[in-house]
Parts: C-alpha cells; structure tokens; sequence
C-alpha cells in the first residue's frame, strides 16, 4: 500500500501522463515528461527522476499503482 502523504495522484490520457496538480505551485493538469511505458517500468522497480515542467521542482519517483505514483518525498499532509 501507498503512504498517501507521499503520494502523487495521476492519470494516462490519450498516451500522455498528467498530474492532477502539482504538489509544489499548485497548477492543475500538469503534462508529466513521462511515457506510460516509464509507468509501467516504475512498477517492476525502476526509479525516476521526475521534474515538473511548470516550476523546475524534482521527485524521485520509487513506486507506483493505477491512480498514484509513490515519491520519496512527503508532498501531501
């Protein structure tokens, strides 16, 4: 199970990842430098890099389900 204050909800669409907000500037739908194939590749336990696109913030990216990607840092209280 997922800690939920480390948490970052998003969603595939149309082959494109998106995070429902940014946990750092708090813009919603943030297109995510990020294939769905990386998601899968998160899953079966790669780490990534990730780097907002919308203020140069960056997650580490350790797991990840259907709905939530796992960071390594608490983002949500």
């Amino acid at each position: 199970m997922i800690p939920f204050n480390k948490s970052l909800p998003y969603d595939i669409i149309l082959g494109d990842v998106f995070a429902q907000k940014c946990p750092f500037c708090g813009i919603d739908n943030v297109l995510l430098p990020m294939k769905p194939s990386e998601v899968k590749s998160i899953q079966e336990g790669k780490k990534k890099l990730l780097v907002f696109p919308c203020c140069r913030n960056k997650l580490i990216i350790l797991d990840s389900d259907n709905d939530y990607l796992l960071t390594n840092t608490i983002i949500r209280r």
